[in-house]
């Protein structure tokens, strides 16, 4: 693995002389396009990122059937051709949303922000007036990263826990993209002890909440017209950090070239609820941010991998959407 740890047990990427080996070549030609791209106006860039990405989603054949899949178990109301108009625009948004990030690692956060637009920004203001501990609720957007970023440029230390990749230079690349203003990334295999000591120490936490953990410590519960398998984690996080819940999602428009990130008001209803009641707020908060814009989210994760015993995986169905 990549990466040092100090005594706070945060990730420190770490460079290897082992990534100038040819097998990383590729990574290096694709990351040196993306930075190139982050100088060329986003007027320009954006329609033909947003056609690279399309033309990608026709030959991802398995993300696209996964995203296929979600749609149809989440989103059965929608026609075929509504669904599969959302994934068009999801491979879309993928590419500009990560150029966006891009734009901001190289070129720093001054001309980021002038096309960024924050919705309710002034309950994250009243919260830090008061001085209170905030962990952020993020779900998986393609722009997922960069509000993060946004505010640790803006003064605000910032701690995430986040999965190494398998690619030992895309993670070192990404995660030093994602320290670029500062804060502490915590891996998953230590825990969650270091992310709650960071919030605790005043960082701003971030927090996905839509992952699949497994069905040991997760609660069956609604996710938009089927179910998911949900770690009501967020509860305890909020008693033991001290720290107040708010949901948050950025929103990437490849036309007008704007980021909006919207922010709710803070979960207050946590405190004395069960477990069941918890998880199905936390994805109530997902519905409620990413419906509007359903193309920002990533759909092509195994989202409902994990099942009530007897019912079948819905990945491994063969008769949904030809392999």
């Amino acid at each position: 693995m990549q990466s040092e740890k100090n005594p706070q047990d945060k990730f420190k990427p770490h460079f290897q002389k082992a990534f100038y080996h040819p097998r990383y070549w590729g990574v290096w030609l694709g990351v040196g396009a993306m930075a190139a791209m982050a100088y060329v106006s986003p007027a320009l860039r954006d329609p033909f990122l947003g056609g690279l990405g399309r033309l990608a989603g026709k030959l991802a054949k398995g993300a696209r059937r996964r995203a296929r899949i979600n749609l149809l178990y989440c989103m059965p109301e929608l026609s075929l051709a509504e669904r599969e108009k959302i994934i068009d625009d999801m491979f879309a948004a993928a590419p500009q949303s990560m150029v966006l990030m891009a734009e901001l690692a190289c070129r720093g956060s001054a001309k980021v922000l002038e096309r960024v637009t924050w919705h309710n920004q002034e309950i994250v203001n009243e919260l830090y007036a008061q001085e209170r501990n905030i962990i952020f609720l993020v779900p998986h957007g393609w722009a997922l990263d960069i509000p993060a970023m946004l505010m640790a440029a803006d003064g605000h230390p910032m701690a995430a826990m986040f999965h190494n990749q398998k690619n030992l230079l895309t993670d070192y690349l990404w995660n030093r993209v994602r320290l670029r203003f500062g804060g502490r990334m915590h891996a998953r295999n230590d825990g969650i002890k270091p992310f709650i000591s960071s919030v605790r120490q005043g960082y701003w936490g971030y927090y996905l909440p839509d992952e699949d953990h497994g069905a040991e410590h997760s609660e069956f519960v609604d996710f938009f017209a089927t179910y998911k398998a949900t770690l009501p984690a967020i509860g305890r996080l909020m008693k033991v950090c001290r720290a107040e819940i708010v949901p948050l999602f950025p929103v990437y428009n490849g036309t007008t070239h704007r980021l909006d990130i919207f922010i709710r008001p803070p979960m207050y209803d946590l405190p004395d609820a069960d477990d069941a009641t918890i998880a199905r707020r936390m994805n109530e908060e997902v519905e409620l941010l990413v419906a509007p814009n359903p193309e920002q989210y990533t759909w092509i994760l195994k989202l409902l991998k994990t099942r009530r015993p007897g019912e079948q995986e819905p990945y491994t169905r063969d008769e949904l959407f030809p392999k």
